[in-house]
């Protein structure tokens, strides 16, 4: 069995990072078979860094990966189409039952 000298959380952080690394990727490119070979490009640079076991290096390289996404950021990224602002989010949404107009209330003014 082998120790680690990360923790659990810091495993989830950098999985955290490479998807979101992969997602942006995505954004920007919408053919698969294009992204197929950034997405690569992505996973060998996570991996040229597999094996630093120093917190302090860990961390400068962490935090220049975290601010080189911030700066490739798509503008208008994909949302899925039923998630919240996807193409079709509340398309569909049942009308409003009520009268579309108050006739009454508009006599009085």
């Amino acid at each position: 069995m082998s120790t680690s000298t990360f923790s659990s959380a810091h495993r989830i952080y950098v999985k955290s990072l490479y998807k979101r690394y992969l997602t942006n990727s995505l954004d920007w490119t919408v053919r698969r078979d294009l992204w197929r070979a950034q997405a690569m490009e992505i996973r060998a640079e996570f991996e040229k860094n597999r094996n630093v076991h120093d917190p302090r290096a860990l961390a400068a390289i962490l935090e220049k990966a975290e601010a080189e996404l911030a700066n490739k950021k798509h503008p208008d990224p994909y949302i899925p189409p039923l998630f919240p602002g996807g193409t079709k989010w509340e398309r569909n949404i049942p009308p409003n039952m009520g009268p579309l107009y108050d006739h009454e209330a508009a006599a009085h003014h």
